[in-house]
């Protein structure tokens, strides 16, 4: 038997960083100011929080880093995460973060689906889809990201989550390199829909199009006050 085996319940974990100038989303700098790329990224990460609430899982949780209060929207982010159950990242790059995450928010005997705070435009009913098919199945669940990474992370038990300490993060083949990994593990890898997560500046200009919350309000504002050239 594989790694991977079915579980009925499920948890979301968000990978998240406390969003702090100079420390979150630093390649939106420039055009954006530090603060300003903070900005953006709370606004990401509250709409992330808000539509994990509104998704159909059993268990939530957030692995976070850094320091909230000294984050922008620090008091909207402490009642936001007041709803979670909050873990600290652990590791010594985000491989081993990754897979820490994993193996801690498994503690609830439940398949894991792993996303980000860099893809607000993904709402309640695409992460509910993506839970359910994780519930239904021995299968590990992949989200490719249109730059060659991925978005999402589905596991039905926490052992494959090892392989991505060895994996090479944030490159345009991090995608391509993680189904590798997990097929070796025995896993099967079944594709979720591509989206585009927030890297650049390029990234954030055609995310904020397609999005509708915190983070559309929030960029587009930058704009508006003439602080983003175009």
């Amino acid at each position: 038997m594989s790694d991977c085996s079915v579980r009925r319940e499920t948890t979301l974990l968000v990978i998240a960083k406390a969003p702090i100038a100079g420390y979150a989303k630093t390649r939106l700098t420039p055009p954006l100011t530090p603060r300003d790329a903070a900005r953006v990224a709370a606004a990401a990460l509250l709409d992330t929080l808000d539509s994990v609430l509104r998704s159909e899982v059993t268990h939530r949780v957030v692995a976070f880093t850094g320091d909230v209060d000294a984050a922008e929207c620090r008091d909207e982010l402490r009642s936001a995460l007041a709803d979670f159950v909050v873990i600290p990242q652990r590791g010594d790059d985000f491989g081993d973060r990754l897979a820490n995450a994993h193996a801690d928010a498994a503690r609830f005997g439940a398949p894991v689906l792993q996303i980000g705070m860099d893809t607000p435009q993904i709402g309640p009913r695409v992460l509910t889809s993506a839970a359910h098919r994780l519930a239904a199945g021995n299968v590990a669940l992949l989200g490719p990201a249109e730059d060659g990474g991925w978005w999402a992370l589905g596991l039905p038990t926490a052992q494959p989550a090892r392989v991505l300490a060895d994996v090479p993060m944030s490159t345009d083949r991090t995608g391509e390199l993680t189904r590798k990994a997990l097929r070796h593990t025995g896993c099967r890898v079944r594709s979720l829909p591509t989206f585009s997560d927030v890297d650049t500046f390029a990234d954030a200009i055609r995310v904020a199009a397609q999005s509708t919350g915190r983070f559309a309000s929030t960029f587009h504002e930058l704009h508006d006050r003439g602080l983003v050239l175009r």
